[in-house]
């Protein structure tokens, strides 16, 4: 293969860089309850030109100050969202650290922006996002509204919406007993994501040198 594999990301998604994203919060509605974990898996091509899970970054996060927290969303996840033990760090500390490897993988792919990738992925950077502004974190490096959601690509490619039926289409171990835990259900919907993209190039639908544009808009 004539280019690196960090320059294919950038040739492969037109200038975005994806990054794979998942939280766990407190309800649904992100400007008024909590977020309480987040992970995200950085992504990067192998000298086969597959695409692969490269990187995981997973925080617990303190509530910000008034934050709602709705008892039936606490009960579905298990988070305990004062415990100690959890070692939760506030948003804005939490955020700048995780932008910090998300940024330099970016920068080296060439890319001009990160693209948040989830299951669902509205809800993940409705959350991330409104996060970043309660913390005024002006170098936020994710679209502000693009976003590749995994539940459609399966929708289409597998015929799968639930990331856990999702994951046992395209042969990728989910065990249950971990789901909700913001690592786990980014990790698995990283792998989901590679599956289906390398898929679909072994299948003839893309192949690299296609489509040199890096335009993002």
């Amino acid at each position: 293969m004539s280019e690196s594999p960090n320059t294919l990301m950038k040739q492969r998604f037109r200038g975005y860089f994806p990054v794979v994203i998942d939280v766990e919060t407190a309800g649904f509605n992100a400007s008024t309850d909590a977020l309480l974990e987040i992970a995200a898996v950085i992504l990067d091509f192998d000298d086969n030109g597959q695409l692969f899970p490269k990187q995981t970054l997973h925080y617990h996060v303190e509530p910000f100050e008034g934050a709602n927290i709705e008892q039936a969303a606490i009960d579905f996840n298990g988070i305990d969202p004062f415990s100690a033990l959890r070692g939760a760090e506030a948003e804005a500390e939490v955020l700048k650290e995780m932008f910090k490897p998300i940024r330099k993988a970016q920068k080296a792919a060439g890319c001009q922006r990160c693209v948040l990738v989830g299951h669902n992925a509205t809800f993940d950077h409705s959350f991330m996002m409104a996060a970043a502004q309660r913390a005024n974190i002006k170098r936020n490096p994710f679209h502000p509204f693009v976003t590749f959601d995994t539940t459609s690509l399966a929708a289409l490619t597998l015929g799968q919406t639930v990331l856990v039926k999702a994951c046992q289409a395209a042969g990728i171990d989910f065990d249950q007993k971990h789901a909700h835990s913001a690592d786990y259900d980014t990790e698995r919907t990283a792998e989901l994501f590679c599956w289906m993209v390398n898929r679909w190039q072994q299948l003839g639908g893309w192949s690299f040198g296609d489509d040199e544009s890096s335009a993002t808009e």
